[in-house]
């Protein structure tokens, strides 16, 4: 049974800086992707203690088909691999897995490992975590907006449901909280766009094979920070006064 992971932070990582790590050493990009999914597994591991309970990790956007297809194949290896290594690992720590995005031009061996580590975590309910392989926010919210009728009622949260379903996400899964991208680089990628609406941002210098849960802490800790306003503004003190007849004048 799917028991969707409810509460906490919803936390977006773009995992960006992969090639400059590997270009710094003298090593091929392919080796910083691969030191890359190492932090992976840290960040899973910091975020159930920081307060998260869905982690949706930027894997493989659809606009990265365009980069040369030896670069392409490791990735999509390193991704079968993670899969496979991790799917006991998730049941047994409670972290249910599911990949949102396109699957039409995955191979048929990505979609099995896919299939099969989300029947085998579907129930557990400590994280829920996301990866996003050939995704793309604009394509999604396209694909939500065209499955509309004129004559169905559709509010915001009803058009996010339908924005996960065009993901192949949970429609229960909540609006984003926090987005960090490492790198140092500024910008969303097309990646969830409309969830991300009233979500803090937090630009991170590390490259992401140097990720790690102090990094997830220190980003964390500036959202909490924050004062969440949503377009609106707290009423101050003299306010306050003022509507109890007491202020000024």
């Amino acid at each position: 049974m799917d028991r969707p992971v409810t509460g906490g932070l919803h936390v977006g990582l773009i995992m960006d800086g992969n090639g400059r790590w590997a270009r710094a050493r003298g090593l091929p990009r392919t080796e910083g992707h691969r030191r890359g999914a190492s932090a992976v597994r840290r960040a899973v591991e910091a975020a159930p203690g920081l307060g998260i309970t869905t982690l949706t990790l930027y894997a493989f956007s659809a606009d990265n088909w365009r980069r040369p297809a030896a670069e392409v194949s490791t990735l999509m290896s390193l991704l079968e691999s993670f899969l496979v290594r991790e799917r006991a690992r998730c049941h047994r720590h409670g972290v249910r897995l599911a990949v949102i995005g396109r699957r039409d031009r995955l191979s048929p061996a990505l979609n099995r490992a896919i299939d099969e580590t989300e029947r085998a975590t579907r129930d557990r309910t400590r994280l829920y975590l996301r990866l996003a392989v050939d995704y793309s926010s604009r394509s999604a919210i396209l694909a939500a907006a065209g499955a509309l009728t004129s004559t169905e009622p559709c509010d915001e949260t009803a058009f996010l449901r339908r924005v996960n379903r065009a993901c192949h996400s949970d429609p229960q899964t909540p609006p984003v909280d926090l987005v960090i991208r490492t790198s140092g680089e500024q910008r969303l990628s097309d990646f969830l766009l409309f969830e991300s609406a009233y979500a803090e941002l937090v630009f991170l210098d590390t490259l992401w094979p140097d990720f790690d849960g102090d990094d997830m802490r220190r980003a964390v800790a500036r959202f909490r920070r924050r004062e969440r306003r949503y377009g609106g503004l707290k009423p101050r003190n003299d306010d306050l006064l003022t509507l109890h007849g007491t202020g000024p004048g």
